[in-house]
């Protein structure tokens, strides 16, 4: 009797195998025919018959679960299945699913990327911070995707997160900086993006000339600059100010951070140290036309109008087609305008009155005179800037220009105003 139990337990040893090949085989066969569905109810049927087998059979069932689930959309579940196939291939010495394993993750970190731009489209902003640390997880070097993930996670205003992926960023001293290749087109003079292997090949053309290259702006004072106002918006103001002095410090030349500095101070409203700061990234990058600019920005802020004056002449005269430059600039010199009209509204109708409105009247119409210009060419480098077509309208409108005043109208109409 003990001879007949032996032998129906090694009789049933291969039955079993026979039945876990059964099984898989029958899986990958409604995977083939695309009845995802059934292959993923059929293969969770099978699992008890593969746990605790051989590692081959193993890892076979976490590849087809991966396969399943990549074709459900169902990202976390496909590369969990996936990182645990690839373990058991590794594991087990072997190599047989490794290259479509790859293949297969490839893809799938692909498709959840696209997902993840979807989501934050439609400002599902957790969702698509899921599936972009879960690409990051499946190789580690794709750092971007961690800072995306931080993005995201902002723009949702979860900003305990958001700290989280930034400090591990931070931390491991990520820029995010890339090399870019270009060349100009012989015949048209087009500078045009190349990637690094066809601006190998294109330099032994002749139909390109002047192949350079350049390395994009580093990430990292963003997001040293992300930290410092997560921290200010949980009112943790020392550890912002710490954030960014000990940044400073490992990159004492970087305007960036010079930069993100002087915006804290503006969130603490610190105006002094902001302006302080300022000067200082001038002194560093002078031809910064937005240097300048915010500058005048501050200053105009601060109540000192000829200064503000001269940051935002500088920005023009460093940048003439920055329309923002004009805008406030502009704004400026408008500004007095409605202190001009106040003093006109207090008079009364006597002659000494009259005269003293009729000079207010002369200084009114000056301030529109000299904003005029300013705007106008504001109109010239953005025509469908409404703000400065409006304020041209009101303006000639009020010294009387019929003509110009016609134009600015129907400038505005061609726009829908």
């Amino acid at each position: 009797m003990l001879n007949q139990i032996y032998i129906l337990f090694i009789l049933l040893l291969p039955i079993s195998l026979f039945a876990q090949k059964k099984e898989l085989k029958s899986v990958d066969k409604l995977i083939q025919n695309e009845d995802y569905d059934s292959a993923l109810q059929q293969l969770l049927a099978s699992q008890s018959l593969v746990e605790g087998t051989e590692l081959k059979y193993q890892a076979q069932y976490q590849f087809l679960a991966g396969k399943i689930y990549s074709k459900q959309k169902q990202f976390g579940a496909a590369f969990e299945a996936l990182a645990l196939a690839k373990q058991l291939e590794a594991e087990n010495g072997s190599s047989k699913y490794i290259a479509e394993i790859n293949i297969l993750l490839n893809k799938v970190s692909n498709e959840a990327i696209n997902q993840a731009i979807y989501e934050n489209q439609n400002e599902n902003f957790a969702v698509a911070a899921d599936l972009l640390v879960m690409v990051y997880n499946v190789d580690q070097e794709q750092k971007d995707y961690l800072y995306y993930a931080a993005s995201s996670a902002v723009n949702g205003g979860d900003f305990d997160r958001a700290l989280t992926y930034y400090q591990e960023l931070k931390d491991m001293n990520y820029s995010g900086s890339v090399e870019k290749f270009y060349a100009t087109k012989s015949d048209t003079g087009e500078e045009i993006e190349l990637s690094a292997e066809t601006y190998v090949l294109f330099q032994k053309q002749k139909d390109y000339t002047n192949f350079r290259t350049e390395m994009t702006e580093s990430k990292l004072p963003e997001i040293v600059k992300n930290i410092a106002l997560i921290y200010v918006q949980q009112k943790r103001n020392d550890l912002a100010i710490g954030a960014i002095k000990e940044a400073r410090e490992a990159n004492p030349l970087d305007v960036g951070l010079i930069l993100t500095e002087a915006n804290l101070y503006i969130q603490l409203g610190d105006k002094e140290k902001f302006s302080d700061l300022m000067k200082e990234a001038i002194e560093k990058d002078p031809k910064n036309h937005i240097l300048y600019f915010n500058l005048g920005v501050i200053t105009a802020d601060q109540g000192d109008r000829s200064k503000a004056r001269s940051y935002y002449e500088s920005a023009i005269e460093l940048n003439p087609t920055y329309a923002a430059s004009y805008l406030n600039l502009a704004a400026l010199i408008l500004d007095e305008e409605p202190e001009i009209v106040e003093k006109m509204n207090a008079l009364g109708n006597s002659r000494a009155d009259n005269l003293k409105y009729d000079q207010l009247k002369k200084e009114r119409e000056s301030l529109f005179l000299e904003a005029a210009p300013v705007l106008e060419k504001l109109n010239e480098i953005d025509p469908t800037n409404i703000e400065a077509l409006t304020t041209l309208k009101n303006i000639f409108g009020t010294i009387g220009d019929a003509a110009k005043f016609k134009m600015m109208k129907a400038k505005l109409e061609e726009l829908g105003q």
